[in-house]
């Protein structure tokens, strides 16, 4: 009976705890249509696989505009959002600045059926530009964006003024070391999301452990869409997403790369698709930034590597001045 009780008031102090670390999580909807951008959010029309879908982007012009575009190309797990500070500090120098949403993230469509490539999403990147007149531009890819904006690169040399890639994932090949999972895999996964584990991840993975206040609102957006009752749809789409990142790598391609590239790498990333599937040995020799970093830039011709020491996965979130400087040098170079 004691037990019994005992068990019962752990339960409910368990229950609580997870509710107060959920009571401020908003609900937002499957194309965040609740949740405002940094700056005006507008929508191509694009045709994919027999669907019309919606790309959602921003398009920011600065008043000082000096000729020089800048793309900038998000992570899976984030948005367009994100980008406010970078945007805010390129505009100030005088840089147009395009941030889209790839189809599958943030205010795009999140379509039931789609066969994800990033020559699909490369594709539609320049279908944008076309759109909006762009014929040169330098190409910014974080995290995911950074296999995509590799990707772009190497299809539109001629439209691909720089290439900068931030803490990219694909520097390295997974399926090397990592058992294949299904979608259907992925798709469980992603389901068993909620804030406690997205936060989590998200400071033992990104941040060395530490939190601060300025990382909630990129744990906020994915967290309010998990109690969405369309949820299902945005996991579904996560998971095909995670196909694509594991099945297509770019890792072999580098060396194909015209376009000077800066490469700003923060040395304490450990990132790696799939490392919850391997043993800990396995584990300690993925996503060594601090070697991966000096390998790619060893592979990719007329490169440069910025290293930024005990810094994670996004320096333009953890360490904003150590990020902006050697990319607003480079750019304009």
């Amino acid at each position: 009976m004691i037990l019994k009780k005992i068990v019962s008031i752990i339960i409910f102090l368990f229950t609580n705890v997870l509710f107060s670390q959920n009571e401020n999580v908003r609900e937002l909807a499957i194309n965040l249509e609740n949740y405002t951008y940094p700056f005006k959010v507008e929508f191509l029309k694009v045709e994919n696989q027999q669907q019309q879908l919606q790309m959602a982007y921003m398009d920011v012009m600065p008043e000082n505009y000096n000729g020089k575009n800048v793309l900038l190309l998000h992570g899976k797990n984030f948005n367009g959002a994100y980008w406010q500070t970078t945007i805010n500090q390129l505009t100030k120098g005088g840089f147009r600045v395009i941030v889209p949403d790839q189809i599958g993230f943030g205010k795009s469509s999140k379509p039931e059926h789609f066969q994800y490539t990033f020559q699909q999403l490369a594709e539609n990147t320049r279908t944008l530009l076309d759109s909006l007149g762009i014929k040169k531009i330098a190409v910014l890819g974080h995290s995911m964006g950074g296999m995509l904006a590799t990707r772009f690169a190497l299809m539109y040399p001629q439209t691909t003024e720089k290439l900068i890639l931030e803490n990219p994932i694909g520097l390295e090949d997974w399926k090397l070391k990592v058992p294949y999972q299904s979608v259907e895999d992925w798709y469980k996964g992603e389901l068993k999301k909620n804030y406690v584990k997205l936060k989590a991840y998200q400071k033992e993975n990104y941040y060395d452990g530490k939190w601060k206040s300025e990382y909630e609102p990129w744990v906020q957006l994915l967290a309010g869409w998990t109690i969405n009752k369309e949820y299902p749809l945005i996991a579904w789409n996560a998971a095909l997403t995670y196909d694509m990142i594991f099945t297509q790598p770019v890792v072999y391609e580098f060396e194909n790369i015209t376009a000077p590239t800066l490469l700003i790498i923060g040395t304490r990333d450990r990132t790696a698709l799939g490392k919850q599937y391997v043993s800990k040995d396995v584990q300690k020799t993925m996503g060594r930034y601090d070697i991966l970093g000096k390998e790619t830039k060893a592979k990719i011709p007329n490169s440069q590597l910025v290293e930024i020491p005990d810094v994670g996965h996004l320096p333009h979130i953890e360490s904003f001045q150590a990020f902006i400087s050697p990319l607003v040098q480079f750019l304009k170079e």
